[in-house]
C-alpha cells in the first residue's frame, strides 16, 4: 500500500486502516491482502464518502474478497460482534479492516476474538 495509507497491524494477518478509496483496492491486493472488511456505514462521512457498493466493485476487480459490516463508532451490538467473529473465520487472510480512523475496526476485532476465549 502507499505510504499515504497508515496501516496498523492488530494481529499477525489482520490490519486496520482509516477510510479507503476504491482506488486503494488495487494497492491492497498488490500489498498481498486477500480480503477487505468495511466497518463504516454508507454516507457516515457525507456524500463524498465512497459507498460500500463502489468499494466492493473495486475490491472484486482487484481480486479481493469483500465484506461490509457497518457498525457505529461508539457501540457495537452483541449481534454485530458475533457477525464480525464469523467473518473473521470465513474471510481469507491477510485481512484489511477499515472504518473512519481504524479505531472502530480495531475495537470490533478485539471484541470478536474475545468470543473465542
Amino acid at each position: 500500500m502507499s505510504d499515504s495509507v497508515p496501516l496498523q497491524a492488530i494481529a499477525e494477518d489482520v490490519y486496520t486502516a482509516p477510510q479507503l478509496t476504491p482506488e486503494a483496492m488495487a494497492s491492497a491486493a498488490e500489498a498481498g491482502f486477500k480480503a477487505v472488511l468495511n466497518n463504516r456505514p454508507d454516507f457516515e462521512g457525507g456524500p463524498e464518502q465512497p459507498t460500500s457498493a463502489a468499494m466492493e466493485a473495486a475490491a472484486q476487480a482487484a481480486g479481493l474478497a469483500y465484506a461490509h459490516l457497518p457498525v457505529q463508532g461508539g457501540y457495537q451490538s452483541p449481534e454485530e460482534i458475533a457477525q464480525c467473529a464469523a467473518l473473521l473465520k470465513s474471510l481469507p487472510r491477510p485481512l484489511l479492516m477499515f472504518c473512519r480512523s481504524g479505531a472502530r475496526s480495531t475495537k470490533l476485532y478485539q471484541q470478536a476474538i474475545s468470543l473465542d476465549d
